[in-house]
């Protein structure tokens, strides 16, 4: 069973804030199921007015990644996110990464203890935008308990992963004025007729331009330039680094970039 509360604050004043459609955006927290390995596999889904989009766990150029806090949360040990292929939007010469109208977020939520319910109380803050951008929080509260039951809509998200592969990455790296030059050759299969990589260092404070995209048969390879928010030199963990190859529809992941 679930019981769980919702609020909903938009952060702009004024006219604008009038000027929004009221059904802007409406989230709940979908209770799935217990997993045979005693976790919670949960969902975080959100809907939005027509014509507006949100983001990615990496949006590109311009959006505003969604960031969960978990404070006040008993019995939770461990939260693991599993994204589903998100869209690239071009906007104003500026690349995006994100969903339009609806976004079904798989959340596995890893119990202290298995057989105890779970309480959740999530703050979300997230970006929504249409011609403009408005900063949203979402607040959620929620009790999981008992074994649940299948949920389509989490099925499909789950099944519409970006297909993780042990294909073969290697990455050169050269120094720039503020950062680090990385470029990365991978033996990926064709995702569409247009591809977007983007590439994630484990440390999130570090950021990553959009790549330049280039493939040779059944080679791809990708450049782009990394800067720390610090504005300080950073060591890259070529290990931890996630390649994420965007395309029609379909994406495959590839973490690990050791040098040629």
């Amino acid at each position: 069973m679930i019981r769980y509360a919702l609020a909903l604050l938009l952060l702009p004043a004024g006219a604008f804030a009038q000027s929004l459609p009221p059904d802007l955006v409406q989230a709940r927290l979908l209770p799935g199921w217990q997993t045979e390995g005693g976790s919670r596999m949960a969902a975080f889904q959100i809907r939005l007015a027509d014509g507006w989009k949100t983001y990615w766990r990496s949006p590109g150029d311009a959006g505003i990644p969604p960031t969960f806090n978990w404070k006040g949360s008993t019995n939770v040990r461990a939260v693991h996110f599993h994204w589903p292929v998100p869209e690239v939007f071009e906007t104003a010469g500026m690349q995006t990464i994100g969903y339009h109208r609806e976004l079904v977020l798989p959340i596995e939520v890893v119990p202290a203890d298995p057989s105890r319910p779970v309480h959740l109380r999530a703050r979300v803050d997230m970006g929504v935008c249409r011609d403009v951008c408005v900063p949203t929080e979402v607040a959620l509260t929620a009790d999981l308990e008992g074994p649940g039951a299948p949920d389509a809509a989490i099925r499909t998200a789950l099944a519409h992963q970006p297909e993780r592969s042990r294909a073969k990455a290697t990455c050169t790296v050269q120094p720039t004025g503020d950062g680090l030059r990385v470029t990365a050759r991978l033996n990926v299969p064709v995702q569409g007729p247009e591809e977007t990589v983007v590439m994630e260092p484990v440390d999130p404070s570090i950021w990553a331009a959009p790549a330049t995209v280039q493939r040779q048969g059944g080679t791809l390879t990708a450049t782009s330039d990394l800067v720390a928010s610090s504005g300080q030199p950073f060591g890259l963990d070529r290990s931890g680094l996630r390649l994420t190859v965007l395309g029609a529809g379909r994406a495959v992941e590839v973490t690990g970039c050791p040098a040629p």
